[in-house]
């Protein structure tokens, strides 16, 4: 998709009209091998099915099927694709020294309506040639996808951008995160306060904390992921560029009364705030 020759646009800047990390451009395989690549993709589907599995009991699981492998090779392959060896979260949630940890701010209370509170978090996506990393920004109360990044590696780049991208047009009260890196950075930290939105993080170990994103994570890999074979980051992009859509507009959810993400958020929305968010979105897809 990038034409490295193109007289008046940077690489950068194609990358960033197509809603794509900058280090995409440099991606390459990361060159595990080919049992490697599908021990991972299985210990993936696995997790997602039961996340409180560490590399032991995961190891036990994958020599059940054939594997002759040990736990240390389980839990490096773990590290590698940024799952946590105990709860249900990417590997993000490990602190930073030097990095402010905000208190939990969520406990008991009721959301009640669209941009109250927002959360954002990181999950794994596989590729048939090594893996990526989808970071989203969700608001609670109508579970409407506002904005979402891939890239290839944990940078902190790639979760601003999305921040960013879903304050275009609105802002909640509340933005709640776990406390990795990317999001107990300055950076990302530092937008939230000076738009004055109260800054939320999970308690350490409680993924329960985040629980609506963690449930969108089960449904795109279920619905979409697992039933794809991405061959390139580029392809990946598109397919859930189009699930994305897909999610917020056409699948109806039981919680929801079986209406959608975008008919709940925009319930209360003003029909420019709506129009505007929608002509942009339509924009991102043909560039």
């Amino acid at each position: 998709m990038i034409d490295i020759d193109h007289p008046k646009i940077s690489i950068s800047r194609q990358c960033e009209l197509q809603g794509l990390n900058r280090s995409t451009f440099y991606y390459q395989s990361n060159g595990e091998s080919e049992l490697n690549l599908s021990l991972m993709r299985l210990i993936d589907e696995q997790y997602t099915r039961t996340p409180y599995y560490g590399s032991p009991k995961l190891t036990v699981w994958l020599r059940r099927r054939g594997y002759q492998i040990n736990h240390k090779r389980v839990e490096r392959l773990m590290n590698k694709m940024g799952l946590q060896a105990v709860c249900p979260k990417p590997n993000t949630s490990r602190k930073h020294a030097d990095h402010k940890i905000y208190p939990y701010l969520l406990r008991g209370v009721e959301i009640t309506s669209p941009n109250h509170v927002w959360s954002a978090d990181i999950t794994y996506i596989r590729t048939a040639v090594g893996f990526l990393y989808l970071t989203a920004v969700l608001d609670w109360f109508s579970r409407y996808v506002l904005s979402w990044r891939l890239s290839n590696t944990l940078d902190t780049y790639f979760c601003v951008e999305a921040l960013q991208s879903a304050l275009r047009f609105d802002q909640p009260e509340i933005f709640n995160t776990d406390q990795g890196t990317q999001f107990t950075s300055g950076r990302f930290t530092g937008i939230l306060e000076k738009r004055e939105i109260s800054v939320s993080m999970d308690g350490r170990g409680r993924a329960l904390d985040n629980v609506f994103i963690e449930r969108l994570w089960r449904t795109v890999k279920y619905e979409e992921v697992y039933l794809r074979d991405y061959k390139t980051m580029s392809e990946a992009y598109w397919s859930l560029d189009e699930y994305f859509r897909f999610y917020n507009t056409e699948r109806f959810h039981q919680a929801l009364d079986y209406q959608t993400p975008s008919e709940v958020y925009y319930s209360t929305c003003p029909t420019d705030a709506k129009r505007e968010r929608e002509n942009a979105q339509i924009k991102r897809v043909k560039l």
